[in-house]
């Protein structure tokens, strides 16, 4: 079961399956599909969190279903066997984790942009036991976010990883007390609404490009400054520097909400 919260231009996208530790079958994913693709494609839609309820993330894909016949969804083009993990997301998302985000519920987890996790939260590639592959983007976006050998230490082996480690080698962003991952992954949206958003995403999308298509330093350099002029070009460079000079967002301080 796949629900949507939406609040102030966040839309907190829960799966909740927790007799399951909210593990990903066919039906599921394909509702996480349909979810993100709404929220990349609603206008008034800034920020998207992704939160499982009961107390854990995400256990992977649902392998009773799969050992009785029902496998999710296996082909090289569309969706991924979990959902989204294949999409390219034009808005920034952030996952919000409490127990167990393993396996399956890893990669989603690395399909988000940035992760907040609770205290009792466990990382890990606990698949590495059954045989079954990452297959929704792991061996991709694992090492890009921990680099290499961290990410073939937890591919290797399968071995848990707590918030605190996490923290430490850059796999979360931000641990925060037991039972608040939802609410600080919220803020933390809310906080990213509230900025310029033809600036945050053209620099988001820089980024992403030049891990997706890498390119020599000149032709990086070339495609970030044709990026960031389109935001120039769009006024809200000028208007931000006028809000400046009037006094607003000096000192560290951010733009008042809208």
């Amino acid at each position: 079961m796949v629900t949507i919260e939406k609040q102030d231009g966040v839309w907190t996208v829960v799966l909740s399956r927790p007799q399951f530790r909210n593990a990903v079958d066919r039906a599921t994913a394909e509702a996480l599909s349909q979810a993100f693709r709404d929220f990349d494609q609603d206008e008034t839609a800034r920020v998207a969190v992704l939160f499982g309820d009961g107390g854990h993330f995400c256990a992977g894909a649902d392998l009773k279903a799969i050992g009785n016949g029902s496998p999710n969804r296996l082909s090289p083009d569309g969706d991924g066997p979990l959902g989204p993990t294949r999409l390219r997301l034009s808005k920034p998302t952030i996952a919000a984790i409490s127990g167990y985000a393993v396996a399956g519920g890893l990669e989603l987890a690395c399909f988000c942009d940035l992760r907040v996790a609770d205290e009792t939260a466990v990382l890990g590639v606990f698949c590495r036991r059954f045989g079954v592959p990452l297959i929704d983007g792991g061996t991709v976006r694992l090492p890009q976010i921990v680099g290499l050998g961290r990410a073939l230490d937890l591919i290797l082996t399968g071995r848990p990883v707590d918030a605190a480690e996490a923290l430490s080698m850059g796999l979360v962003n931000r641990v925060v007390p037991v039972g608040t991952a939802r609410e600080s992954a919220e803020n933390l949206a809310r906080a990213l609404t509230r900025l310029p958003q033809h600036c945050l995403r053209s620099d988001r999308r820089a980024a992403l490009l030049q891990m997706d298509d890498p390119k020599p330093l000149s032709e990086a350099l070339r495609r970030e400054f044709e990026l960031g002029m389109q935001t120039i070009l769009t006024g809200e460079t000028l208007g931000g520097a006028t809000a400046f000079v009037s006094g607003t967002g000096r000192h560290g301080q951010f733009l008042p909400e809208k």
